[in-house]
């Protein structure tokens, strides 16, 4: 009885550490997301005479910097600017990577192993290193302030990562599906469309996030090789509008606002296919 009162204890204890440090690390992440939001509803008055208030009164909801942002500052153009370059990103990935993981997968060529070994080479190169070099070579070819070539480099950084994922999962995908479609007259390119495709939309889920929030979120090369305010996404638009000294935090707030919750709500939404996908790999059956 004595024994299995410790076990008892020890288990209570361990529930109680579990969740007092996940509302720890909540409570970390949480709070400055709900001051910026805080921040960005309130008046620029009410912020200067009470910068200690946390609260938020309905009726006071003031929404005059979020006008300011979107029709004065230029992001209307900045949001339409990240969509279309995250967009096709999400595209280009999701394409090259299903066509290439299923390749690895399931066909036979030389230096199969070789490739399946080296998906992940590039991705062990912090973005630092690489965008000095990029950044001469783009210059050179008079190609740096484009739009089109940053999709080109987030291509280079996500594609890596969306063939290893894919990979995994379809190699826990059953082949004999597959040859049952190549038997009835499917081609293989039928065989990934009817097929392969359906059965992995966990795997493409979580993929299609992962690439959606780098693309939507980098900074580092959307800094060095855009130059242009028409053509600038919102990571470059909200430090150029933080740089201005003489604007408002309360604008960068509304910005910052603007950038984040696009991805928090991507993220609700396709939470469960991305748990199922990153946990697809670990499963053998």
């Amino acid at each position: 009885m004595r024994h299995w009162g410790q076990e008892g204890i020890e288990e209570g204890m361990i529930r109680i550490l579990r969740v007092v440090g996940i509302l720890f690390f909540f409570v970390m992440v949480g709070f400055p997301f709900y001051w910026m939001v805080v921040s960005s509803l309130k008046s620029l008055q009410e912020l200067l005479l009470h910068p200690e208030n946390l609260g938020l009164e309905i009726g006071k909801l003031d929404f005059t910097a979020y006008g300011e942002v979107l029709f004065e500052h230029g992001f209307l153009q900045y949001i339409s600017n990240s969509v279309y370059v995250a967009v096709l990103t999400v595209l280009l990935s999701l394409s090259l990577a299903t066509l290439g993981g299923y390749a690895v997968t399931r066909l036979y060529f030389r230096g199969q192993a070789f490739m399946s070994l080296s998906i992940l080479v590039i991705y062990m190169f912090p973005a630092i290193v690489l965008v000095i070099p990029l950044y001469v070579v783009f210059s050179w070819l008079g190609l740096r302030d484009s739009i089109h070539v940053l999709i080109l480099v987030y291509l280079a950084q996500t594609l890596p990562v969306a063939l290893y994922m894919l990979r995994s999962y379809f190699q826990n995908l059953p082949a004999e599906i597959e040859y049952a479609g190549l038997t009835d007259g499917c081609t293989r390119l039928g065989v990934i469309w009817r097929i392969v495709i359906p059965l992995s939309a966990p795997a493409l889920a979580s993929v299609a996030l992962y690439t959606f929030m780098i693309a939507w979120n980098e900074f580092l090369f959307a800094f060095m090789f855009l130059d242009s305010p028409e053509k600038f996404t919102l990571s470059r638009g909200v430090v150029q509008l933080a740089g201005s000294v003489h604007l408002s935090k309360q604008l960068v707030m509304a910005a910052s606002v603007l950038v984040t919750v696009p991805i928090v709500v991507l993220f609700l939404f396709f939470e469960r296919h991305l748990v199922r996908g990153l946990t697809a790999g670990a499963m053998k059956g």
